[in-house]
């Protein structure tokens, strides 16, 4: 069994997710849905979208309260995992 390093967040906290993909028909949708999956209360009218320079790809980022690092570590997962996703910070 993993031994979990201390966390350096203090929990609950507001947290900001940026995620990054290609800027395609139902991506910001899709990636809404995983978030509020993990983090239920999540306001989706928060969400702040820019698109790159020339419009290929799509950032958003999530603010979400966080209230484990397990719920961390879950979201980052999932999100990671996901197809439609080119990068999480």
């Amino acid at each position: 069994m993993a031994v979990l390093e201390p966390s350096l967040l203090a929990f609950p906290c507001e947290f900001p997710i940026k995620v990054m993909g290609l800027t395609r028909n139902g991506y910001a949708q899709v990636v809404l849905e995983v978030v509020k999956r993990h983090a239920p209360d999540f306001d989706p009218g928060s969400v702040e979208m820019r698109a790159s320079r020339e419009g290929k790809y799509l950032s958003l980022t999530f603010t979400i309260r966080a209230v484990s690092r397990e719920q961390l570590d879950a979201l980052y997962r999932e999100l990671c995992d996901h197809p439609m996703v080119k990068m999480v910070l």
